[in-house]
């Protein structure tokens, strides 16, 4: 890949050329000191992925990131001295486009700096070069029993590029109904998975928590995923972890649960796939679809990357394709509704 660095600091920006430069497979095509000149030059020349730095002159990296994705959108991993010091930036970097964020090697101070950064590129590489695979298969589980019943109503939300923020506008201003459980899938890699929950509880009206191994549908909660592993939900409605299958890319892979949403639940659920790159969760829609469940897709417009809806649409997965500021606002009446009355009527959606 052709890979540009954005990052004020000569040292870090310096070691990140050196990581770059010792693969085979990757080169750096420019370096860029500010934010601004960064938007400048990917107009000029635009590079298959971009290292960024959060806290530069002129321009900050989150504000560097909205451009590019705005004027000559490519792929951005946030990196940065301290992610874990910097979790409001992180995340409203997250949501303006960029894929990933990690540590700077040289500023983070430990062994395995380099690979752990070489890693990140490596993912997203596959990410770019995959994103027409088709979804793994459903997963297939061993019969059981249903669960307390204490949870009537399933809400199953996918996301990635650009979807912290819009899983926190989807699900703003509201508390879930009695019975009503709510599930989020966000490609973000594990070591940063609990800020991400921490960062939405402090959005939300709702609690937040991440899931543990063998957790139970909680009504009223929001529930999201934290390992790099793919979240199940099995016949007794537990939520699971498995690494299978392994060789596919997005991680934690949307389509995986919402396959399991259509096998398994019984009850009623609303399948949404929000923003990001790839195909992720097109086929788990369609399959959720088919399985008489609701489902939503955000539309071209308000999506910081249109892969995973896109492909959604092509497979008409989705009942209806929305913009983002409708798909809570529908959500939340046609839960009101089908609580209340028994019944949502279409015109609500």
């Amino acid at each position: 890949m052709k890979i540009a660095i954005v990052n004020d600091v000569a040292m870090a920006a310096e070691a990140l050329r050196r990581v770059v430069a010792s693969t085979q497979e990757h080169q750096v095509l420019w370096i860029a000191r500010t934010g601004l000149e960064a938007v400048r030059m990917c107009l000029n020349n635009r590079p298959d992925l971009i290292l960024m730095d959060l806290n530069m002159p002129e321009m900050d990296g989150v504000e560097a990131t909205r451009q590019i994705m705005e004027q000559s959108p490519c792929a951005i991993l946030v990196v940065t001295g301290q992610p874990q010091d910097n979790v409001n930036h992180v995340f409203r970097a997250l949501g303006a486009g960029a894929l990933d964020v990690t540590a700077t090697p040289v500023l983070q101070g430990k062994v395995g700096g380099d690979s752990e950064l070489l890693a990140k590129i490596k993912t997203i590489s596959k990410l770019i070069r995959h994103s027409g695979d088709t979804a793994p298969p459903p997963r297939q589980n061993q019969p059981g029993e249903r669960g307390d019943g204490q949870v009537q109503t399933l809400v199953a939300i996918g996301a990635s590029t650009g979807g912290p923020s819009a899983v926190a506008r989807v699900l703003s201003d509201w508390t879930a109904p009695p019975g009503c459980a709510i599930v989020v899938v966000q490609h973000i890699d594990e070591t940063f998975a609990s800020h991400f929950a921490k960062w939405l509880d402090d959005q939300l009206a709702m609690p937040v928590r991440v899931i543990g191994e063998g957790d139970e549908l909680v009504a009223g909660t929001v529930l999201v995923a934290k390992t790099n592993d793919h979240l199940l939900l099995d016949q007794n409605y537990r939520l699971r972890y498995d690494a299978a299958p392994r060789d596919y890319v997005y991680r934690p892979s949307v389509d995986v649960f919402f396959h399991c949403v259509a096998q398994h639940w019984r009850g009623d659920a609303v399948g949404i796939l929000l923003t990001g790159m790839g195909r992720d969760g097109g086929d788990g829609l369609l399959a959720m679809r088919r399985a008489g469940k609701t489902t939503i897709a955000q539309d071209q417009a308000s999506s910081a990357v249109y892969g995973m809806p896109r492909a959604a649409a092509e497979l008409d997965a989705a009942q209806h394709i929305l913009p983002l500021d409708k798909i809570g606002a529908s959500l939340r009446n046609r839960l009101g509704s089908r609580l209340n009355n028994g019944q949502a009527p279409l015109s609500n959606l």
